[in-house]
């Protein structure tokens, strides 16, 4: 499993432990992890608080410049306001943990430029299965279904 990858499953652990949603997310920029940051939209109450906008907002203000040397580490693929906020910045390259229980709209980021690299990863499928099966509710509340 990618490094980078590995702290975002990390993160998603962070999450479920703290009750929300297992979703983590970490920002990679010349090599290092420069935000990190896990699904609390339970934990704070939040209406916005996905793993991507968490880890952006702890990876702090940056530069265009830098935005444009990030990739963007998430365990499920995200949804419109997350694929949105990673146009809106430039950051060039999202790594997907899986998208079978989701699938945002990865075609629109393709088609603006995004390099997207889908690992299709067992531990990432194994822990949402886990937790839609154990609090459906909350999924769907969090999915929009």
């Amino acid at each position: 499993m990618d490094k980078f990858m590995q702290a975002a499953i990390d993160e998603a652990r962070a999450g479920l432990s703290e009750g929300g949603i297992p979703i983590g997310s970490v920002l990679v920029c010349d090599g290092r992890i420069i935000g990190r940051g896990h699904n609390q939209r339970v934990q704070k109450m939040s209406a916005v608080l996905h793993a991507e906008m968490d880890c952006l907002e702890n990876a702090g203000r940056l530069s265009a410049v830098e935005y444009k040397k990030c990739t963007l580490y998430t365990t499920l693929s995200p949804c419109d306001m997350c694929s949105g906020t990673a146009l809106l910045y430039g950051i060039p390259k999202v790594v997907i943990g899986e998208n079978e229980t989701f699938k945002g709209p990865e075609d629109y980021l393709r088609s603006r430029g995004v390099e997207l690299l889908l690992l299709d990863s067992e531990e990432c499928k194994a822990l949402m299965r886990e937790f839609i099966r154990a609090k459906p509710e909350l999924w769907n509340e969090d999915i929009g279904a």
